[in-house]
C-alpha cells in the first residue's frame, strides 16, 4: 500500500493538468483498492454544492455535473462533519441517494473521505463495491493517506484558479493538434453499438430464418458503408477510402458466410454465430504482436457491433436527430462513426487518444476540419449537447466556454472564413514568389477517386501516387493487367503533367490483409523495397505495368521507397531494367521513365549524394524521416508530443539531404505533412528545395504564403532557423515572419 501511495501521489503531480491529476488519482486508487468505482466529488465553496472532478468505473456523471439535491446525502454528512464513513451496505442507510449514475444500485460497499485543508472541505474522496461488507481498516488506512496529497493538489489547484474555472464552467482542456483550424459546434458521441461479449448463447430450431435475418442484417451494413463511401468520396484519403472497400470485402467474403452457415446450422441462433464468427477474426489479429493489425482488429469488432445491432433492432445511424454543427468526441472514432454524420454538419473532431498521425486526424486535415487529439483519459458520457470550441491549432477544447472566449473564437473563424474565400482564386495562379521564382507544387493521391480533387486543386501533377492502396483493397496480389488499368488510368488523367507513382511500400502501418507480416517492430521491420526486392516476381509484375502504362503518355516518374543502401537502389534500377528489356524482347509498347529514390531513413539521409548519383530525383518522406531521426512512434499517445517535423535536428538532416541532392546536381522534392504546413513549406524553399508534395487541401495556403514572399526572404529565414537549437525557437521565428507580412490569420495565436 505504501509503494502504490508514493506511486499515485507522483504520477498525479506530474499530470500535465488539474483535471489529469483527478482523473490519474482516481483510476490508480479504484485499482489499488480493487473496487468497482472511485469518484473525486469537489465542493463550490460559492454555491456550496458538490461537483464531480472526477469519476472511475461505472456510467458516471460527467466532470463539471452538479451533485444538488432538496434532502441532505451521505456525502454533505461526510462533508460537514469531516469524517470518514465506512459503510456495508449504502442503500440501506436513510441519507442514501444515487450520486452517479443509472448504474450505481449495483453498488454496495460505501466508503468516503473528506479532503481537508486548513480546516475546510475542499472535497471528497468515495470508492464504491459490489459487495455488502465495510472495508477493511488497511483500506480505510489508505483512503485516508492518499486524501492528504490530494487536498493539497485541489488547494492548489484553487490558489492558480483552475477549481474557478472548472466550477465555473469554463473547462479549457489541452491535447495534440490533429487539424489545423478553429470550430465551435456541439459535443456529439458516437451511436452506442451492440457489446459483442454480451451476446447470450441460444439455440435455433429455424436456421434458415436465423440466416436471412443473418444476411439481411450484413446487407444493411454494407449498404451503409457503400452509401457513406460513396457520400465522402470526394473528401477521403486513399487510406480510409481503402477501409470501406477492406471492410465490405469482409461482409461479403465468402469464407466468413461459410462460417457463421456452419455455426447456425450446428444450432447457434444467429447473433451469438455471428459473435464467435468475428471475434475469432479479431483475436487472430490481435495476436500477431503487430500494432496495425491490433488496430485492425478493433476495426473488425467496429464492424461486427454494427451488423449485430441490426440484428437487435434494425437500427440505424440517421434515425437520430443532429445538432447543425456536430463536434465528434470519443475515446477514438472510426471512419465508420465519422461517417455517420454528413459533411455539410461535422464541424470538427476530438479524440481522447490518438495523435497527429492518426488515420482520424488525416481525414480531418484531407476535409478541412479541426481535430484535437490525446486528450488524455476522461469521463465523456454526460457531454453530449454541450457546446464546445475546438482549437485545432493549439490543441486545445474549450466546453461551456464564457461569452469572451466564444467572442474571441467567432472572430477568428470569421478571418478564416474570409481567407478560405480568397484561396479559391489562386486556384489557376502559378505558385510564384515575389521575384519571379516559380515553385512546382504537386499533389497526394492512392486511389482512381482522388484524381478529381487532385486534378482541381491547381496542383502542377501528382508527386506521390500511392500504389499499396490497390493491394490493400483486394484478397490477393494484384494482376499485371489490374495494375496497368490504373496506372493508365492516372497517367492520362495529368497528361502531359508529370505523375510519380512510388512502387509497393507494404509494411509498416500498411501490412496486406493476405499477406501479414508478423514483427515485433514493423517499423524497423520488413518493408517499402526490402519487400519487394524479396519478392522479384511481385516487383516485376509492378514494373512491367507501370513500363506499358507510360507507353502512351510518357509522364511517367517512378519512385522506390525505403531506400537504406545503395546496394537496394541498384538492385531496384536492374530489375526495372529487366522489365524494360522483357516488354520490348516481347514487342509490348513501353517507355522507360525518370526515377527517384525516396530518402525516409538516416543511412539513405547521410547518403544523399550517392543514392542521387544513381537517379533523377530524390523525393524526401518528412513523415518516416521525422520518425526515424527523433526515435519517435508516431503513433505513440505515450510519446506523439516529441514528433515534430520543426525539430533542429531534422532541419539539419534535411539541409544535408538537399546539399547532397544539389551536390549531384540532381533535383530535390519534398513531401509529407511538413510539405502540407505553410510555414514549414517557406522554410524548406528557403532550404532548397526544389519542390513541394502537399495534401490536395493544404496545397491553397502552401500557395499563398508563397506568393507573399521573395526567395531571398525565405533563405534568410532558413539560414537562421537553422542556427536555433530548440523547436519553440523556430516556430516562434516562422510565426513571426508570417505575421509581419501580413498572414498571421494562418498563424493562431493563444487567446
Amino acid at each position: 500500500m505504501i509503494e502504490a501511495l508514493r506511486r499515485i501521489v507522483q504520477e498525479a503531480t506530474a499530470a500535465t493538468d488539474f483535471p489529469s491529476a483527478l482523473t490519474i488519482a482516481a483510476t490508480q486508487i479504484r485499482d489499488t483498492l480493487e473496487v468497482t468505482a472511485c469518484t473525486i466529488y469537489l465542493v463550490d465553496q460559492k454555491r456550496r454544492e458538490l461537483v464531480c472532478g472526477a469519476g472511475i468505473g461505472l456510467t458516471l456523471v460527467a466532470r463539471g455535473q452538479v451533485r444538488r439535491t432538496d434532502q441532505p446525502s451521505l456525502l454533505e454528512w461526510i462533508a460537514e462533519r469531516q469524517d470518514v464513513l465506512n459503510l456495508a451496505d449504502a442503500q440501506q442507510h436513510p441519507r442514501y441517494q444515487n450520486t452517479l449514475g443509472t448504474d450505481e444500485e449495483i453498488c454496495h460497499a460505501f466508503l468516503g473521505v473528506p479532503l481537508v485543508q486548513d480546516h475546510q472541505t475542499l472535497g471528497i474522496l468515495v470508492v464504491r463495491d459490489t459487495r455488502i461488507c465495510e472495508f477493511q481498516t488497511m483500506e480505510v488506512d489508505f483512503l485516508v493517506s492518499i486524501a492528504v496529497p490530494l487536498a493539497h493538489l485541489i488547494h492548489q489547484a484553487t490558489l492558480d484558479g483552475v477549481i474557478h474555472a472548472l466550477l465555473s464552467g469554463v473547462r479549457s482542456l489541452s491535447g495534440l493538434p490533429g487539424a489545423q483550424g478553429v470550430a465551435i459546434g456541439t459535443i456529439t458521441l458516437p451511436y452506442r453499438l451492440a457489446d459483442l461479449d454480451r451476446v447470450p448463447n441460444r439455440s435455433t430450431s429455424d436456421p434458415a430464418a436465423e440466416e436471412v435475418a443473418l444476411n439481411t442484417a450484413i446487407s444493411a451494413v454494407d449498404e451503409e458503408l457503400r452509401s457513406a463511401n460513396e457520400q465522402l468520396l470526394s473528401l477521403l484519403p486513399p487510406s480510409e477510402q481503402a477501409m470501406f472497400s477492406a471492410h465490405r470485402l469482409l461482409l461479403n467474403s465468402d469464407s466468413l458466410r461459410a462460417d457463421i452457415n456452419t455455426r447456425i446450422h450446428n444450432g447457434l441462433w444467429a447473433p451469438a454465430a455471428w459473435r464467435d464468427a468475428i471475434l475469432a477474426r479479431a483475436q487472430a489479429l490481435q495476436q500477431t504482436n503487430n500494432p496495425y493489425l491490433n488496430a485492425r482488429a478493433e476495426d473488425i469488432r467496429d464492424l461486427g457491433r454494427r451488423v449485430l445491432r441490426h440484428l437487435y433492432t434494425g437500427a440505424t445511424d440517421s434515425s437520430r436527430a443532429l445538432p447543425e454543427h456536430c463536434v465528434l468526441l470519443a475515446e477514438e472514432i472510426s471512419v465508420a462513426d465519422f461517417a455517420t454524420i454528413p459533411p455539410d454538419q461535422l464541424a470538427a473532431i476530438v479524440c481522447l487518444r490518438g495523435s497527429a498521425l492518426s488515420h482520424i486526424a488525416i481525414l480531418a486535415r484531407a476535409i478541412g476540419i479541426p481535430a484535437v487529439m490525446n486528450l488524455g483519459d476522461r469521463p465523456i458520457n454526460g457531454l453530449a449537447g454541450h457546446e464546445i470550441i475546438v482549437d485545432g491549432y493549439q490543441g486545445r477544447v474549450f466546453i461551456d466556454p464564457d461569452p469572451a472566449v466564444r467572442a474571441e473564437y467567432q472572430r477568428l473563424i470569421a478571418a478564416e472564413t474570409e481567407l478560405a474565400a480568397g484561396l479559391d482564386k489562386l486556384r489557376d495562379l502559378p505558385a510564384e514568389m515575389l521575384d519571379g521564382y516559380r515553385v512546382p507544387l504537386y499533389v497526394k493521391a492512392g486511389l482512381l477517386s482522388d484524381i478529381p480533387s487532385a486534378s482541381n486543386c491547381g496542383a502542377d501533377g501528382v508527386g506521390l501516387y500511392r500504389t499499396e492502396f490497390a493491394f490493400m483493397i483486394r484478397e490477393s496480389f494484384p494482376s499485371e493487367e489490374e495494375q496497368y488499368a490504373i496506372y493508365q488510368q492516372v497517367l492520362k488523367a495529368f497528361a502531359p503533367k508529370p505523375v510519380t507513382i512510388r512502387t509497393l511500400d507494404i509494411g509498416g502501418d500498411k501490412p496486406l490483409p493476405y499477406y501479414p507480416i508478423d514483427e515485433n517492430n514493423p517499423f524497423l521491420g520488413w518493408r517499402g523495397l526490402r519487400f519487394t526486392l524479396d519478392h522479384p516476381k511481385i516487383f516485376l509484375v509492378q514494373l512491367r505495368a507501370m513500363l506499358r502504362a507510360n507507353a502512351d503518355s510518357k509522364n511517367l516518374r517512378v519512385l522506390f521507397p525505403m531506400i537504406t543502401t545503395v546496394e537496394e537502389l541498384d538492385e531496384a534500377l536492374r530489375l526495372l531494367t529487366q522489365a524494360y528489356r522483357e516488354l520490348e524482347a516481347e514487342g509490348t509498347p513501353a517507355a522507360r521513365p525518370q526515377v527517384g529514390a525516396m530518402i525516409e531513413v538516416p543511412s539513405a539521409a547521410w547518403q544523399a549524394a550517392q543514392l542521387a548519383r544513381r537517379v533523377d530525383f530524390l523525393s524526401v518522406g518528412t513523415n518516416d524521416l521525422t520518425q526515424y531521426v527523433l526515435a519517435v512512434d508516431r503513433d505513440n499517445a505515450q510519446v506523439a508530443r516529441l514528433y515534430d517535423h520543426l525539430h533542429p535536428a531534422l532541419l539539419k538532416t534535411i539541409a544535408h539531404i538537399l546539399a547532397g541532392g544539389h551536390q549531384a546536381g540532381r533535383p530535390v522534392q519534398l513531401s509529407g505533412e511538413m510539405a502540407s504546413d505553410p510555414g514549414a513549406a517557406l522554410l524548406l524553399l528557403g532550404m532548397g528545395a526544389d519542390s513541394l508534395n502537399a495534401s490536395p487541401a493544404s496545397l491553397p495556403r502552401v500557395k499563398w504564403v508563397i506568393r507573399r514572399f521573395a526567395r531571398a526572404q525565405a533563405c534568410a529565414l532558413a539560414e537562421e532557423a537553422l542556427t536555433l537549437e530548440t523547436t519553440d525557437q523556430i516556430r516562434r521565428l516562422l510565426n513571426g515572419a508570417l505575421q509581419q507580412a501580413g498572414l498571421g490569420e494562418i498563424v493562431h495565436e493563444s487567446i
